[in-house]
């Protein structure tokens, strides 16, 4: 909230010190008082000695001009410091602070218990719902050494500074309130369409700033060419010193040959031209949205012949001089020759005033928060003094008080009474010490007795789970088991239907989208594509091909934790054409996982162990996958009941098998297998064992997702869903019910 004292605006200047003082009547800013103060000589010149100039036009400043009861802001040059403007992540808006500070540790090159910094959100920053969104915020710093440099001839003339600002803050400070105020209060700003922006050049003795805002941002940049070049470019080239320069700078109008002056200082036109150019074109390098419309030039060397126009014709923008305030009022100072001749160079006065009355859209100041604190503190002090003494008298009165009561009650005549009453307090004390062992001990038996029973159904997980995989895996309708199929020699590999797993591998992901690439996503629907071809083409209609191709393009995967469960393995049922191959994991493997249901033994509550079907679903089975599709491979497989057959050779499949057709298999001696048949007839009249057999082997990559629920999850889940079922059910039932008369009728 804006105050209604006045505040001074104070700018140290190298060729002058300016000041401003307004305050806020009516709703309006009024100037009430200024200073102009030049130096006798540029600070920057070689024989100048600053901080005695500007001492002494402090101490002018002060002669002239009352200061007590005001607050009073400075500015600092904008070399002097540094102001980054950055976007924060969408956060929580009381965790910007954080996000600044991390961001200050980057961008300002020291150690930040060296530099005074502060930080703001600009204009137009958006918060919803207490987070930050569309946010600029800007870090504005400054050495603390520098700092106290800048307030050293202030403290020596006994000015207290409660403000302090870099130079193009103020004078962005100035431009947002005097020439975008309208768009500032409408705060209708659109980051992707922002309001044209106006270039402001501040023209000053040995510096220029450049300041580009449309209001709601601000970008700005110092550039070392200034006055003074102007200067030293006549001395350079017409040989003349430096005073005689500068007076010939500032009469070029009542100089001999004027036009001779002008083409002296041509280069640094042409300099300064440039690195306005430069600047410019870095700005919109990184800003692309934003537009440029205008050019405000402000500053003393404004008045130098030529110049603007000079600036216009080169920058093509259209030129506008600050030669005035428009939201100022106080016709006093503003209708004041001195006021008038130097209006160009209290831009950043007036921003200082601005900002310190509460109107600038930039807030922060680099006045040292130890040089605050110790302000408040001596403010404070003599409220302190007089608190501690009335506290001092109000113990005084409380150990008169106290003493006339010890002198009547002493401790003597109820030592007896209060050594009695300790004793049952000892005792209580005693009891409450034991109850809370023994309730801590009931809790921790507690925490136990929930641990054990809290475990069972977790413990029996990846036990359904693997009598699931068994429930699922593919066997041909006519057998039970691989142990039970007769030898080769009867029933070949490639008319034996099961899928042979080799190993087993899981992996977790704290989200399965993780998993779910858009490669994975495209092998899936092009996977689900060739199992509907398989298994449900004969029966399906164009308007169901149709609704499956809609709900497949629809998938966006799994989402959550889960497992990824990998099945290697292999199968030789590859003479059918049509169902050889990845059809046949398709056909049998794909659609169990999609659409089967396993048998998982449950307790009942006479301890009765029966089985209950649930489906892949509702034990967590999704996105079934052949992950890839190798082709057939030829292979030859030794034959263990061939005589002489290599040790090691076959497995656990072939020994059921030689198992399954009758005889007996052992292994000697030497680890060979021997297959003894049952009698010697049979041994001699039984179809000739050929070494190996050939077969076409398909190695088969199979992925699901599998996301545990427990028994207890997937009753209570059924359990819902059947309600659910039943209800709709009766309401279906009631509005036949009541359609019927209707009927009827």
């Amino acid at each position: 909230m804006a105050s209604n004292a006045s505040v001074w605006g104070i700018e140290v200047g190298q060729t002058a010190l300016k000041a401003l003082r307004c305050e806020i009547d009516g709703g309006e800013v009024v100037a009430n008082a200024f200073d102009y103060i030049e130096y006798p000589k540029i600070l920057s010149h070689p024989e100048a000695d600053p901080e005695e100039l500007v001492r002494d036009a402090l101490q002018t400043f002060l002669e002239r001009n009352e200061t007590r009861g005001y607050r009073v802001a400075v500015s600092v040059p904008g070399q002097s410091g540094l102001s980054k403007f950055f976007k924060p992540p969408p956060v929580e808006a009381k965790k910007v602070g954080d996000i600044v500070r991390y961001e200050a540790r980057q961008q300002i090159p020291f150690d930040l218990d060296d530099v005074v910094w502060d930080f703001q959100m600009m204009p137009g920053s958006t918060i919803e719902e207490g987070y930050a969104l569309e946010t600029e915020v800007g870090l504005f710093a400054m050495k603390r050494d520098q700092v106290y440099k800048q307030l050293k001839p202030f403290d020596t003339a006994e000015l207290e500074v409660d403000l302090i600002q870099l130079a193009p803050i103020a004078m962005y400070n100035m431009l947002a309130y005097d020439r975008m105020n309208d768009r500032l209060e409408a705060n209708d700003f659109d980051v992707e369409n922002p309001p044209t922006s106006t270039v402001m050049v501040s023209l000053g003795t040995d510096s220029t700033d450049l300041i580009i805002s449309n209001g709601f941002r601000v970008w700005q940049r110092s550039m070392p060419l200034g006055g003074n070049h102007f200067t030293r470019q006549l001395t350079k080239d017409l040989k003349m010193t430096f005073a005689k320069a500068e007076h010939l700078k500032r009469n070029t109008r009542d100089a001999e040959d004027p036009k001779l002056i002008i083409q002296t200082m041509r280069p640094v036109f042409n300099d300064l031209v440039t690195e306005i150019q430069r600047s410019i074109g870095f700005f919109q390098s990184i800003h692309k949205e934003a537009t440029i419309d205008k050019l405000l030039l402000t500053g003393n060397t404004v008045k130098l012949p030529g110049l603007g126009p000079y600036l216009g014709k080169n920058l093509g923008y259209t030129l506008e001089v600050l030669d005035g305030f428009q939201r100022l009022q106080g016709p006093e100072v503003l209708s004041s020759p001195v006021f008038k001749e130097n209006q160009y160079t209290f831009g950043v006065c007036y921003g200082l005033c601005l900002q310190a009355l509460g109107l600038g859209p930039i807030e922060t100041t680099l006045v040292p928060k130890e040089i605050l604190t110790d302000r408040i503190i001596r403010a404070k002090k003599p409220w302190a003094l007089a608190c501690a003494a009335a506290l001092m008298a109000g113990f005084v009165g409380h150990y008169l008080f106290v003493q006339r009561d010890w002198s009547v009650v002493r401790e003597e005549r109820w030592s007896s009474a209060i050594s009695q009453s300790a004793q049952p307090q000892s005792y209580a004390t005693t009891h409450k010490s034991t109850d809370s062992d023994y309730i801590s001990k009931l809790a921790y038996l507690k925490n136990v007795g929930q641990e054990l029973s809290g475990n069972g159904e977790r413990r029996l997980i990846w036990i359904e789970f693997l009598t699931m995989l068994d429930g699922l895996m593919p066997h041909h309708p006519d057998y039970q088991s691989p142990s039970q199929y007769p030898s080769p020699l009867e029933l070949p590999y490639s008319k034996r239907p099961d899928i042979y797993i080799d190993s087993i591998e899981t992996q977790y992901f704290d989200d399965l989208s993780e998993w779910y690439t858009d490669t994975i996503a495209e092998r899936y629907r092009l996977e689900m594509r060739n199992w509907f071809r398989i298994t449900r083409r004969e029966q399906a209609t164009e308007e169901q091909r149709a609704q499956f191709e809609e709900e497949l393009m629809a998938l966006t995967g799994p989402e959550g934790p889960g497992w990824v469960v990998e099945l290697k393995g292999f199968h030789y049922y590859n003479d059918i054409i049509g169902q050889e191959a990845g059809n046949h994991v398709r056909k049998y493997l794909t659609e169990n996982f999609l659409n089967g249901a396993v048998n998982i033994p449950l307790t009942d509550s006479n301890n009765l162990i029966t089985p209950e079907t649930f489906t892949t679903k509702e034990m967590g089975i999704s996105y079934p996958l052949l992950l890839n599709d190798p082709g057939l491979e030829e292979v030859k497989i030794p034959n263990p009941e061939y005589e002489g057959a290599p040790a090691g050779q076959g497995g656990g499949m072939m020994a059921g098998a030689m198992m399954g057709g009758g005889g007996q298999a052992s292994t000697n001696v030497f680890g060979e297998v021997e297959v003894a048949p049952k009698d010697k007839a049979a041994a001699d009249d039984g179809p000739k064992q050929p070494p190996s057999f050939e077969a076409k082997k398909y190695a088969v990559t199979f992925q699901f997702c599998w996301q545990p629920k427990s028994r207890s999850l997937r009753l209570q889940l059924r359990a819902e869903a059947e309600a659910e079922a039943a209800a709709l059910a009766e309401e279906e039932a009631a509005a036949m019910e009541s359609e019927e008369p209707a009927n009827e009728i």
